[in-house]
């Protein structure tokens, strides 16, 4: 099975939205939308997400799910305004309630904060299947960069969320809480055992140096052969010696505070307080 495979590129987030169809029929999925958010004033907007929906309608698509391949630290999820557009469904890892719990602590969300992963429809792992129209999609769960990571395989595509990014940018990184480099060195095994012609959808691309354009489609024989951090069978204690030195180096995504609270939430914002507005907040001094 041969998905048809449209992406959509965010600029601001440097994120990868996918929609992923029936090479012959009419339903699909989209995979890892993108809520615009801006910082400063706190104001969203759909220009993102309605670029999407209209694409399915110019398409003539019917959206059986709204996927998420983890809890995003970079962008909010557009996931609740999609489903409510389209019908569909929204799946995640089931390891979504690891996060709850680590967040729901951190942000100090209380008793009323449900965190056994009720907000989303669907809670996938290691093995489940599940349909979009005629095509079968297949559940691996490749932890590493956070607990819920899963990965979508639909036919002969594999969408991998953060995992892998291309491979002349390497692998994510996995200092999130939760987040561990041998895990991601044996979750990206999984993908790697995949045929070679199996084509890899990355969640995120930030042009390699070198590289003019942005990219985000590769197959597992390149990721196998080229990958920079990961490929020529590079062994796990020389994977995991890099990974986390090069982790120690990084800062926090911009948009990390307000996109966990939102994509744990399945996309939903915090409950309106007394006077009806919805509030996000900033631990000092904690993460």
């Amino acid at each position: 099975m041969h998905p048809r495979v449209t992406a959509f590129f965010d600029d601001a987030t440097n994120t990868v939205s996918y929609v992923a169809a029936e090479p012959e029929g009419r339903k699909a999925a989209i995979i890892d939308s993108v809520l615009d958010y801006d910082q400063a004033s706190g104001r969203t907007a759909t220009a993102s997400a309605d670029r999407i929906l209209e694409f399915v309608k110019a398409e003539g698509l019917e959206v059986a799910w709204v996927l998420e391949t983890h809890v995003h630290a970079d962008h909010l999820s557009a996931a609740p305004y999609l489903a409510d557009a389209t019908g569909a469904k929204i799946g995640i890892g089931a390891n979504i309630t690891v996060v709850q719990d680590t967040f729901g602590k951190i942000f100090n969300e209380g008793t009323e904060f449900q965190r056994d992963g009720s907000q989303f429809d669907a809670l996938f792992r290691e093995g489940d299947s599940f349909h979009v129209g005629q095509m079968r999609g297949d559940v691996l769960h490749t932890p590493g960069h956070t607990p819920a990571c899963l990965t979508y395989v639909i036919g002969d595509a594999a969408f991998v969320g953060d995992t892998l990014f291309m491979p002349d940018f390497g692998t994510a990184r996995c200092d999130f809480p939760g987040g561990s480099a041998e895990m991601l060195y044996r979750s990206i095994q999984k993908i790697l055992a995949l045929p070679d012609e199996t084509r890899i959808f990355v969640g995120h691309d930030y042009k390699a140096p070198g590289r003019d354009d942005y990219a985000w489609e590769t197959t597992v024989g390149e990721q196998k052969a080229l990958n920079v951090h990961i490929g020529s069978g590079k062994p796990i204690e020389d994977f995991v010696a890099m990974r986390e030195a090069r982790d120690a180096t990084l800062g926090m995504p911009r948009l990390i505070l307000p996109s966990i609270q939102v994509n744990m939430r399945a996309g939903q914002f915090p409950p309106a307080e007394d006077n009806g507005t919805h509030y996000l907040k900033v631990p000092i001094n904690r993460m």
